[in-house]
């Protein structure tokens, strides 16, 4: 690897996953400034972050602070800047950049071309086909062919992680069918435990971090509807972190070697959601950036700089050999949201038990990541999105570090606000 520290960083975003990544960055030797897009107010109290005035899916906006600035490496967030080209921008203007192209980016974009490059690239996936906008009655009649195994119907484009309908019959899944006015993917319903497996890559060589489970569904049980992700948990009980390197063999690398066949070289977080099922691990999706909320459990657990890795990808100079220390211990993160998520967010409601910085006062094993909180006078902060904090707790295991979080989210928890209160609840082995 032949990337040195960078010294000026430029994170795009402004969620949870970004707060961890300017945390995280900050906290490194040889990094003097660390600038987010639209920076909430929590992330300006970590010392060396400023805010960046420039939105984070305008690629000239972004490309002008970069070089305001003389960043030597932008970080991309959420898919939206990527899909915006944001990455392309930065590539043409000769800035370092750790996020791929509009190009790459279409195995997030666009499920019916994740689909068509799993297969390309042998990866095992779940069975299914993409339908056209105007396919709905051929899409309606592969659902029924499924309907014995379960359905999942897929809006084909970027739908902020609540694109997902799981179905159980086929009467369900012609109704979800009929809610989407684009192309779709219909695939049958795999059983087992999901699990995300994040790689940094460089284009062809990819280096795994730990894994993490995330919890799509709203409430308690897996129930309601999905969302952007309502918790997270590392490590996990059924996939070690030093198995991780046998998956980024299996589906991560031949996913970089097709993409790089194709012309569209792969260079960021490819993110590969797997379903741990009794035949071995299979494909659900891929995701062209880190996850959220994984990233605010997995970042938290590393033992080595981030930033040289994330510059040695950008530059395409990435050291396979090179191995993810972690710390011992666990991790995990608690989303709060607003009433009413992932429908229409109800008013805002006020935060009253953070400090000025946005964290729990007397709590050193709490990380208060900010997804979506204003922040009003003194240490009051405003509940202003759908999801509103990640509640991380470090334990040295995984009943202490949900103990840590059940407790500081008990703590923060406004009236109105949803959460679930069954994060790693099995994982950890607590009783039920």
């Amino acid at each position: 690897m032949r990337a040195t520290q960078p010294t000026r960083i430029l994170v795009v975003g402004r969620g949870g996953r970004e707060h961890a990544l300017a945390w995280k960055l900050a906290s490194e030797p040889g990094v003097n400034d660390v600038y987010v897009t639209m920076a909430a107010t929590a992330m300006l109290a970590i010392p060396h972050v400023h805010g960046a005035a420039a939105s984070p899916t305008s690629p000239e906006a972004v490309v002008r602070f970069a070089r305001h600035v003389a960043a030597e490496l932008v970080v991309v967030g959420p898919e939206a800047p990527l899909a915006a080209g944001v990455a392309d921008a930065l590539i043409a203007a000769g800035v370092p950049v750790f996020g791929p192209t509009a190009d790459a980016a279409r195995i997030e974009t666009s499920k019916g071309f994740c689909r068509e490059i799993a297969a390309a690239a042998g990866v095992p996936m779940a069975e299914g086909r993409a339908f056209d906008a105007g396919e709905r009655a051929p899409a309606a009649a592969y659902a029924a062919e499924l309907a014995d195994r379960g359905v999942v119907v897929k809006e084909d484009g970027l739908a902020g992680g609540k694109g997902v309908t799981v179905c159980g019959t086929a009467e369900e899944a012609i109704a979800a069918i009929s809610r989407i006015d684009g192309p779709l993917v219909v695939e049958e319903r795999l059983a087992g435990r999901e699990a995300s497996v994040i790689a940094i890559c460089d284009g062809g060589g990819a280096i795994p971090l730990p894994p993490a489970r995330d919890h799509k569904r709203l409430a308690d049980g897996d129930r309601g509807p999905n969302t952007g992700g309502m918790g997270a948990y590392s490590p996990l009980p059924d996939l070690s972190d030093e198995a991780v390197e046998d998956i980024v063999e299996r589906f991560h690398r031949p996913v970089l070697a097709e993409l790089a066949r194709r012309g569209t070289p792969f260079r960021g977080a490819l993110y590969a959601g797997l379903m741990l099922t009794s035949d071995g691990p299979r494909l659900l999706e891929l995701n062209a950036r880190f996850g959220d909320p994984e990233t605010q459990v997995i970042l938290p657990r590393l033992a080595t700089p981030l930033a040289p890795l994330l510059a040695a990808a950008a530059r395409g100079t990435l050291d396979e050999a090179a191995l993810v220390p972690v710390l011992p211990g666990a991790t995990v993160g608690i989303v709060l949201a607003s009433a009413g998520y992932p429908g229409e967010i109800g008013p805002g409601a006020r935060i009253t038990a953070l400090d000025v910085s946005g964290q729990l006062p007397e709590a050193p094993d709490v990380l208060v990541f900010h997804s979506g909180a204003f922040h009003e006078v003194g240490s009051t902060f405003l509940a202003n999105g759908g999801r509103v904090l990640t509640v991380v707790g470090q334990g040295p295991d995984l009943r202490a570090a949900r103990s840590i979080a059940e407790a500081a989210a008990d703590r923060i928890a406004w009236p109105g606000s949803q959460r679930r209160h069954d994060i790693a609840l099995e994982a950890a082995g607590v009783p039920v």
